[in-house]
Formats: C-alpha cells, sequence, structure tokens
C-alpha cells in the first residue's frame, strides 16, 4: 500500500507493516496515497554470469598487455674512465609497457646526487672520483611497474701516470700552425694511448686549441671541457703523468 509520496521518495507498507522506501519514479503513473501496487524482484542468473565473463575477461586482457612483460634490466657498460670520473652509458631501455619516473645512479651503495638524465640520453658522467681508486657503479631505473636495477659495475679511476683517459677535440689555431699543432698532438696521443673524438660532447675531457674562439671553443665551455694549449699535453707525455691545467688555458684576452 502507497502510504505517502514525498521529493521523489514513495513509502510503502507492506501486508506485514513493514515500511519500505521505493523511488516514486518506478511507480506507474497516476499513483496516490493509498493505492495499492504490487513489486516483485528476482536474481537474474544469466546476467551475473554474462558480468562474470565479460569481467573476466576484461582481467585476462589487462594481465596479458600490463603483467606478463615487465621492463628488462638496464644493460649498463663503462663508457669512459679518468682520473676523477666515470661515463656510465646503457642500451635504449626495454620499457615493456610501464612508464619511466626516473633513473638514479648508485656509487657504492649510495645515491649520487646527479640529476636524472633524459632517458634518450644514454649516459651518465659520475663525477668527483678520487683518483686510483675502485668504485662500485650501478644504474636503477624507476618505473610505473617498480625499481628494474642494473648490475653492479667495479671501475677503477686512472692512476696519474694513466694518460689513456684524455679524449682531444681540436679547436681554433693561428693560420698556418693547425696543420704542425694536430700532427704533433695525434702522434702523442697514440703514444699515451688516448683518444681523439670528432665533436664536444661526454667522450671529449679537454679541447686542444691555440684561439678562444669558433664552435668548438662555445660547445666546450657550455660542457665545462677545459681548453687548453698543445703544451699541457707535451707536458702530460715528458713528466709522465697528468698535469694541471691551470697555466696552459687558452682564454679570451682582457
Amino acid at each position: 500500500t502507497v502510504g505517502k509520496l514525498d521529493a521523489g521518495m514513495a513509502i510503502l507498507l507492506t501486508d506485514d507493516n513493514r515500511l519500505v522506501e521505493f523511488p516514486s519514479l518506478l511507480l506507474p503513473a497516476g499513483i496516490a496515497p493509498g493505492h495499492i501496487v504490487a513489486i516483485s524482484v528476482m536474481r537474474d542468473p544469466s546476467a551475473e554470469r554474462s558480468r562474470h565473463f565479460t569481467f573476466r575477461a576484461l582481467q585476462d586482457k589487462i594481465l596479458a598487455e600490463f603483467g606478463q612483460s615487465p621492463p628488462a634490466n638496464p644493460d649498463l657498460s663503462v663508457r669512459g674512465v679518468t682520473q676523477t670520473s666515470v661515463t656510465l652509458s646503457w642500451a635504449p631501455f626495454d620499457m615493456a609497457s610501464a612508464d619511466l619516473h626516473r633513473i638514479e645512479v648508485y656509487r657504492d651503495g649510495q645515491r649520487c646526487e646527479i640529476a636524472s638524465p633524459p632517458l634518450e640520453q644514454g649516459w651518465v658522467k659520475v663525477t668527483g672520483l678520487e683518483v686510483d681508486k675502485e668504485y662500485e657503479l650501478e644504474v636503477r631505473i624507476i618505473t610505473t611497474a617498480g625499481t628494474y636495477p642494473s648490475e653492479v659495475l667495479k671501475v677503477r679511476t686512472h692512476a696519474l701516470e694513466n694518460l689513456s683517459g684524455i679524449s682531444v677535440v681540436f679547436g681554433a689555431f693561428e693560420r698556418g700552425e693547425q696543420e704542425d699543432a694536430v700532427s704533433s698532438v695525434k702522434a702523442i696521443i697514440e703514444r699515451i694511448h688516448g683518444r681523439i673524438v670528432e665533436e664536444v660532447g661526454p667522450d671529449a675531457t679537454h679541447v686542444i686549441a691555440r684561439v678562444p674562439e669558433g664552435d668548438v671553443y662555445n660547445e666546450a665551455n657550455r660542457w665545462n671541457i677545459p681548453v687548453v694549449r698543445p703544451e699541457w699535453i707535451i707536458a702530460c707525455e715528458q713528466k709522465g703523468k697528468i698535469q694541471p691545467v691551470g697555466s696552459y688555458y687558452v682564454r679570451v684576452s682582457p
């Protein structure tokens, strides 16, 4: 029996004197207090089975797409070593369906205070290391699917007498000087087992030049790579160990 209609809600009174609140919108048109309505509520097993199968299919799809192919651990390698730094590089990350939050670098189990490099950069330089000391270095990728560490690499920085970490780029020289200067430096680089690289970047440790101008000079300043005169590398070879660059800087005249 309809007892009261109020604000979209009907108060129904059952035969056993129980009050039931029922949405008046679901009642037939023209119903008023005192009218008697018949309401039937049944379980629908067929609809339950259909919903269950649909939900299980969705779960299986999510598992197949996101749960069976986790990201791969970083494939880490040493790109370069000097007396005070180590450059690490890695192959492109297999992220599967995960997203990258950040890249963390660890030295002897402690996180380095290094800004997370961009994913596409593929390398990071760990600086401020002690001369001729072994370190354990590791990279961890933090993703939406969890944390994935690389293999821990044991790397020893070079002793002062080890000049093989020197990698130079040639800058600008005085007119008529470049050919002889470059030839002389190349010969020294070969004898000390160093490297000559084509452009300023993560592999370059020094720029050899005479004149403070040009794209190489500007890029070296941007990368904070010292620009030194050829006499610096000559002194390194003659004295048999790495030399301070302070007195060999190529500077703009005041």
